[in-house]
Parts: structure tokens; C-alpha cells; sequence
């Protein structure tokens, strides 16, 4: 009899822990990315291999658990690398530097999450990007990372935030709504800083073929280290961005435009004598057209806008994605921007070699994602 209690116990203790794996779930999945890569800048060619220029290279578990009740148990971590030298990407220092978060999830009454995390403001823009907001070969990530003496005291908007909490709502008749506040950060890469609090708070609609959105961050003041002789004072910086979508058969026209207003250098500052925070501007219109199951292609017109200081820099960019199957796909991009001024806006990973000078990027490539 004593077997057969135990034979009983066994049998319903491997059923309780089939009945808990069932509840949850973990997922491993990433993208190999990597293109042959053509550059006139200013006047310099050159030709190299590089990665992540249709989706950045990655590596990600992520999991869930159902608590019950609507109620779930969630996590994301994922990491990038470079897969053309197998270096981890932009910041060597962190193995998970795309997203590292965990938090619950409600079908009722949204989601609140914990940790490193895409900004409101990305998920605002993204849809309206025809090269979703690649980190490599977007036109919106050259304007983020140009390093520009006229803007290197105004911050911009990273895309994701570290130390921060994130609440995103249900979609309720096609609207949505995104809060996030972080906290205070130090990072050694790609450059010494150390970021302020951050606000962001977004809201959009999806239907009907339309989108649209809303979005509001504001980032408190910080320092960077750029070489100079003194830290950088990271101006207080608002961020006021709108972003729009219409679909109509097979095209998707797209529209997006962000302002970066920083607050005022204290006087006698480093900031207020070297005139490093002005205010600036990107615009971005264009389309995704899908041209048939397996062909896509996109155009956009941009243009980066300093105020006060008469810099812009006004460019075109075109792309072609053919896949190959569900996980497999080719494609090819081309694109020009025009420096005015002494604007040095390029492609991220891009030294411009003067201000004033012409960009010419042409590159194809392959992703695989698992």
C-alpha cells in the first residue's frame, strides 16, 4: 500500500508541474544582420561590411507566465551585437543594452513593466518610420546620434531608457496610451554620461487605415564627457513629437516630425559660451509600398533643422526588402544628405569628415531571424 501512495503522489506531483509548464512560456529569438556597405563622405569613398542594416543584429529570451485571471507574468532581455566581428553593439559594457525589463500584464487594464525599455515616444514614431527606426541606416537615428557642436548640449531622444517604469494601456476602441518615468543613469558608452530623470507620456489611435499619435518627454539636465575641456552641462530638454499614417491598398503613407527645445545655458556656462544647446527640428514623410507577398519598398525625405544657427541638412533615402521566405530576406538601400551650414549629419557609425559636406550611402544585405 505504501508503493501505491507514493506511485499516486509521483503521478499527481507530474501532472501539478505539466500543469505549471503548460501556464508558462520562454522564447528564444534574434536577428543576424549584415550588408556590404559604400560611402562618399565628402569626397573620401570607402567600402566596408557592417551590421544590423535592415534590423539590428540580436539575441532575446522572453517569457511569460499566466497568473490567472487576465493576469500574466512577463520579461524581455535582449542584447545586440555586431555579427560582421561578433562585438556586442554600441555599448560593450552592456550584454543586454536593447531591452532588459520584467513586470505584469493585464488584459484589462494594460501592463506595467520594470527596468531598461523603449521610450513612449519611440512606440509613438515607429509606425510612421518606412525604415523603422533602424539604429544603422534610419534617417530618424542619423538625427539622433549627429554630433553637432550647435546641438551637443541638447539631448536627444535615445529610444529607451534605463532604471525606468513603464505603464502601457489595453487598446480600447484603437486608442492607446504610454507612460514611462526613469530615473537617473550613468553609462561609459559610447560616450562618458551621466542622463537626468526622464518623463515621456504618448497616446495614439489605430483604424480605419489611419494612424496617429502624440508624444511628450521631457529629459532632466545631465553632463558628458566629449572631449573638451571641461564636462558638457546636458541641458534640460523637451521633446514634442506627432507622428501619422494612412494606408490606401498598398501603400502606406507615412509622416513624422519632432521639436527638441532645450532650456537655457546658465550664464557664463561652457554650454552658453561655446553656444552648444540650440533647438532643433526632423521632419520625415514618405511610404511603404508593399508590391507584392514578398517585395517592399521604401522612400523617405528628411530634413534636420538647427535653429538660430542657419544649419540643416535636407536628404532622401530609398529601400528595397525581397524575401526569401518567412525568416530570410535581401535588401538594399540608398541615400543622400546635404550638410548646410556647418551641420555634419550622417549615418550612425558615420565621422564626417568637415561640416558642410555631401553623404552618399549605398549598401546591400542579407537578415536571418530565428
Amino acid at each position: 500500500m505504501r508503493l501505491i501512495r507514493q506511485g499516486i503522489c509521483g503521478a499527481a506531483m507530474a501532472v501539478a508541474a505539466g500543469s505549471a509548464a503548460a501556464q508558462s512560456s520562454v522564447t528564444l529569438y534574434g536577428v543576424v544582420d549584415v550588408f556590404m556597405q559604400y560611402l562618399d563622405n565628402g569626397g573620401n569613398h570607402s567600402y566596408s561590411q557592417r551590421s544590423g542594416g535592415n534590423s539590428g543584429s540580436m539575441f532575446g529570451l522572453k517569457g511569460a507566465e499566466d497568473l490567472g485571471n487576465g493576469v500574466k507574468a512577463a520579461f524581455d532581455i535582449e542584447g545586440g551585437f555586431n555579427s560582421n566581428n561578433g562585438a556586442l553593439f554600441a555599448d560593450t559594457t552592456a550584454l543586454f543594452y536593447r531591452q532588459a525589463w520584467v513586470g505584469l500584464a493585464s488584459d484589462k487594464y494594460g501592463s506595467l513593466t520594470f527596468g531598461r525599455q523603449y521610450q513612449p515616444t519611440f512606440w509613438i514614431i515607429y509606425p510612421t518610420d518606412p525604415f523603422r527606426a533602424d539604429e544603422v541606416l534610419s534617417p530618424l537615428s542619423a538625427a539622433v546620434f549627429t554630433v553637432d557642436r550647435n546641438t551637443l548640449a541638447t539631448q536627444a531622444v535615445s529610444g529607451r531608457t534605463s532604471n525606468s517604469v513603464l505603464y502601457k494601456s489595453p487598446n480600447v476602441g484603437g486608442f492607446n496610451l504610454y507612460a514611462m518615468y526613469g530615473f537617473s543613469a550613468t553609462v561609459t558608452q559610447p560616450v562618458p554620461q551621466t542622463t537626468g530623470n526622464m518623463l515621456d507620456v504618448g497616446a495614439s489611435y489605430s483604424g480605419y487605415g489611419l494612424y496617429a499619435g502624440l508624444a511628450y518627454q521631457y529629459a532632466h539636465p545631465g553632463t558628458a564627457n566629449l572631449g573638451l575641456p571641461a564636462p558638457v552641462g546636458l541641458l534640460g530638454t523637451e521633446h514634442y513629437s506627432a507622428a501619422l499614417g494612412y494606408r490606401i491598398g498598398i501603400v502606406n503613407l507615412q509622416f513624422n516630425y519632432a521639436y527638441h527645445r532645450p532650456h537655457d545655458a546658465a550664464p557664463n556656462s561652457l554650454d552658453a559660451r561655446l553656444g552648444l544647446g540650440h533647438s532643433y527640428s526632423m521632419l520625415e514623410f514618405g511610404a511603404t509600398i508593399q508590391a507584392t507577398a514578398a517585395d517592399a519598398i521604401e522612400i523617405a525625405g528628411f530634413e534636420r533643422n538647427v535653429r538660430g544657427a542657419h544649419d540643416n541638412t535636407p536628404g532622401v533615402q530609398i529601400g528595397y526588402d525581397h524575401s526569401l521566405s518567412k525568416r530570410t530576406a535581401l535588401y538594399a538601400r540608398a541615400g543622400y544628405m546635404k550638410n548646410n551650414g556647418t551641420a555634419t549629419m550622417s549615418w550612425p557609425g558615420v565621422s564626417v569628415t568637415s561640416s558642410g559636406t555631401t553623404q552618399v550611402l549605398a549598401v546591400v544585405g542579407m537578415t536571418h531571424r530565428f
